[in-house]
């Protein structure tokens, strides 16, 4: 089965072969690999300065498959434990050997070119045969969402038989422009979905790699779901625990527990549990309305939960949702299904595209600038740019929300020392959250007030903690 990914460089630009420095596979050469289902080939169809070619090649051992590591063949043989599509369509055994030969890659990390690993770039994506459970019309629901240009053509049964029509394998093909990395955690999540099939016994260790790979966008597309059932092999009890993982750990905002599956003989909740993200988001909303803001920025809007909600309530007579990600704030507006929305919603709504650690006129002098988990995801070198730059803006009101990093004791889940996002550059504790919050207001003429959100522990308070900083100005009046 193959897969490949290709780049191309824009004029004066990067070459495109440092493709190979991103996937730290040499492009002069090929490289070989054992995986679990056999043996898995890197090599560089296309290697110039313009555009690069890096096809992921793996074949499957069969008879090692079924032998097993005991090599004992399985009771109930039948020929089709050797016959069938696992040589050449893409599935989980795909999936696996991604991770496996491209594990770096898929981290993020690229100590060569930091700085294009974290940027969007060019990509086009080729799984020629994919068995897609759901039909073609699936693959584009499922990878659009996440900044795709999706063509997926269905393959005939028999192309000499055009009456027997067409099988349930599709020709994949992507384009978008993405990080690197998220482009290979969507294909490591997706393949196996598509074919509703795990080659491999599912165990609770799925959930961390399913929270691992898809923490940064799984908890807010609309296929949530189904993607997670599909994944976790339609094992209910393992769904429910990355259903709540997603709504308890991941900045982004998952539906609420409501549609979990229950577990047989257990007693019901007495109320409905809220997940963390909308707490936060309703915290926010009456801070905003306590200081009386009309005019509102959510600056790192992400995928526009927190803009949806303020053009819903009429007091924001201007909302803003600010991003450096381009592809979020195409989510954002596919989310508000902005070209639907009455002109008068649509004139209330901007998106603008501006980074934090520069000045933007654009956001000076509104009401209030609003950072929803947004400060942890800042390196801390660049942090005194935000800084001077948000609260230099002239708004009357600034809200931050951060995760307490003394709350992630409680989660039985997150190992010990470990962050709540792969993208956190820090945690803070309450005290660091404190002193930060002093300190900037001091510097910038503004008093705070700290305030918790969510439900609190005695010893390691709340999950997410919230500081309101007001103008001295507006305070003396």
């Amino acid at each position: 089965m193959l897969l490949t990914v290709t780049t191309f460089a824009e004029p004066g630009g990067w070459p495109a072969t440092d493709l190979g420095f991103l996937l730290h596979k040499n492009p002069a050469r090929v490289q070989s690999f054992e995986v679990s289902a056999g043996a898995a080939h890197v090599f560089y169809p296309v290697a110039t300065q313009a555009r690069c070619t890096a096809a992921l090649l793996l074949e499957v051992d069969q008879v090692g498959l079924v032998r097993g590591s005991r090599g004992q063949v399985p009771e109930g043989f039948s020929l089709g434990q050797y016959v069938n599509d696992r040589p050449y369509a893409a599935s989980s055994l795909l999936a696996v050997a991604l991770a496996r030969v491209f594990r770096t890659a898929m981290s993020g990390r690229c100590d060569a070119r930091p700085e294009l690993a974290a940027a969007a770039i060019p990509l086009q994506v080729h799984v020629p045969v994919l068995p897609c459970r759901g039909g073609a019309q699936l693959a584009a629901e499922l990878f659009e969402p996440l900044g795709w240009q999706v063509s997926a053509e269905p393959i005939p049964l028999d192309e000499t038989v055009p009456a027997w029509g067409d099988s349930r394998y599709v020709d994949l093909r992507l384009n978008g422009e993405l990080r690197l990395a998220d482009a290979l955690s969507h294909l490591y999540v997706l393949l196996p979905v598509l074919d509703d099939a795990k080659h491999y016994w599912v165990s609770p260790d799925e959930v961390d790699k399913l929270i691992r790979a898809g923490g940064g966008w799984l908890a807010w597309h609309h296929a949530r779901d189904l993607i997670t059932r599909r994944y976790l092999a339609h094992r209910s009890g393992l769904f429910k625990s990355a259903i709540a993982r997603l709504a308890e750990v991941d900045d982004t905002e998952p539906e609420s527990f409501d549609n979990a599956i229950p577990v047989p003989g257990a007693e019901p909740e007495a109320e409905p549990r809220v997940p963390l993200a909308r707490l936060r988001r309703m915290a926010v909303l009456d801070e905003l309305h306590a200081a009386g803001a009309s005019r509102v920025a959510d600056l790192g809007c992400g995928e526009g939960a927190l803009a949806a909600e303020l053009l819903e309530d009429k007091t924001f007579a201007e909302v803003i949702a600010a991003d450096v990600s381009s592809r979020a704030l195409e989510v954002t507006e596919r989310r508000l299904r902005l070209d639907r929305l009455p002109e008068r919603q649509q004139a209330r709504l901007k998106l603008i595209q501006t980074s934090l650690t520069y000045r933007d006129q654009r956001l000076a002098g509104l009401d209030a600038l609003v950072l929803v988990e947004v400060i942890e995801h800042i390196d801390p070198p660049r942090l005194s740019a935000v800084e001077r730059n948000v609260f230099g803006a002239g708004a009357a009101t600034v809200i931050v929300t951060t995760p307490n990093a003394e709350y992630n004791e409680s989660y039985e889940f997150l190992p010990a020392g470990a962050m709540r996002h792969r993208d956190h550059r820090f945690e803070w504790t309450r005290a660091e959250f404190a002193a930060w919050a002093a300190r900037v207001a001091a510097e910038h003429g503004y008093e705070y007030r700290i305030a918790a959100v969510g439900a609190s522990d005695l010893r390691l308070g709340s999950p997410t903690q919230l500081a309101v900083f007001t103008v001295l100005e507006r305070t003396s009046q």
